[in-house]
């Protein structure tokens, strides 16, 4: 089936969520949908704020990839949201987000995994 470079894959569902423990005090919300055998593909989602949303899901083919989505610290279903006056944004730098992604690699047991966003 030939695609446009702009064309979606259809609307799916997760199969996989969760909040993870990242320290700090702060947790990420995970969700992976797509072929749990697939090839493992992380979506970055922008910001700043924003989280990832399921049109986020239909970026990559369902049936080759398993497509794992995450709230960056402070976004979306992330606790604690950066709009809380209570957040320490000190804990929410470049680095922090890095080490938060290889903490979600490793939770989820995967050795290697594109990265997109």
């Amino acid at each position: 089936m030939h695609r446009e470079p702009n064309d979606l894959y259809p609307p799916i569902e997760p199969y996989g969520s969760g909040m993870l423990d990242v320290g700090d005090g702060n947790h990420v919300y995970w969700e992976v949908c797509g072929n749990p055998d697939g090839k493992p593909a992380l979506v970055v989602h922008g910001g700043p704020g924003s989280g990832c949303t399921p049109r986020s899901r239909q970026y990559f083919d369902p049936d080759r990839y398993r497509v794992v989505l995450f709230d960056q610290r402070g976004c979306g279903r992330s606790t604690p949201h950066a709009s809380d006056p209570a957040a320490d944004m000190a804990h929410n730098t470049t680095a922090h987000l890095i080490a938060d992604m290889e903490r979600l690699r490793e939770h989820l047991g995967i050795d290697t995994w594109l990265l997109y966003g």
